[in-house]
């Protein structure tokens, strides 16, 4: 698995089909908060047959090569589902989602799908943040019994915050492509101005700045 090349192929397409705008000089406010210079949208990959397929194949090899030992695959609701579908397929492992609680009827699962204690999980969801929603599902997993042994992801901002989150709950990501790859990808591509970049490499940088 040529890791650079894969990085820059999903970057790539993650321009070509709007999944990603990068706009410096009018930032966007996330749901958390956070003022940033890009927006994400990865559930648009689902309606593009051969990028979804380049993303699962993709997400399979990294499991393959980070996470051999694993014995499920689990999505988090909703982004993850449809990439922990076709990885699980692919790898012909057992499968299940995770919602961010439990249902307030019938069984009040939280989870559905195969978690048995003991199995060996491996987490997927279509993006990084904070991430807070992964590892509320890695909690949730650990709950029943499950061995998280690791996530997976398509895209992170590669902030400290989620470096130090995933640190404090012990919990290992690795993502095909970042933040640091995708500005790369886009200044190559001419899809920033050269007076951009240095606005996207700031917020990179120093993201709580943008805040204040």
């Amino acid at each position: 698995m040529d890791k650079k090349a894969v990085a820059e192929n999903i970057a790539s397409q993650l321009l070509r089909i709007k999944a990603v705008t990068l706009n410096p000089k009018e930032p966007f406010v996330w749901a958390s908060g956070i003022k940033a210079p890009i927006y994400t949208d990865n559930r648009l990959t689902i309606a593009y047959p051969d990028f979804r397929q380049t993303i699962a194949h993709d997400l399979a090899d990294l499991i393959k090569e980070k996470y051999p030992e694993a014995e499920v695959i689990g999505g988090v609701a909703t982004a993850g589902i449809p990439h922990a579908t076709g990885v699980a397929n692919i790898l012909g492992l057992p499968l299940n989602y995770i919602r961010p609680q439990k249902k307030d009827h019938g069984k009040k699962s939280q989870i559905e799908g195969r978690c048995q204690k003991g199995d060996k999980v491996v987490l997927i969801d279509d993006l990084i943040s904070t991430g807070g929603s992964i590892l509320k599902a890695v909690k949730a997993v650990r709950e029943e019994g499950g061995d998280v042994i690791g996530t997976v992801a398509i895209f992170s901002y590669d902030l400290p915050e989620s470096t130090q989150n995933f640190a404090d709950e012990r919990t290992k990501l690795y993502t095909l492509t970042d933040y640091p790859t995708m500005i790369q990808v886009a200044q190559s591509q001419d899809y920033v101005e050269e007076s951009d970049m240095e606005l996207l490499k700031q917020w990179y940088q120093d993201p709580e700045s943008w805040c204040k």
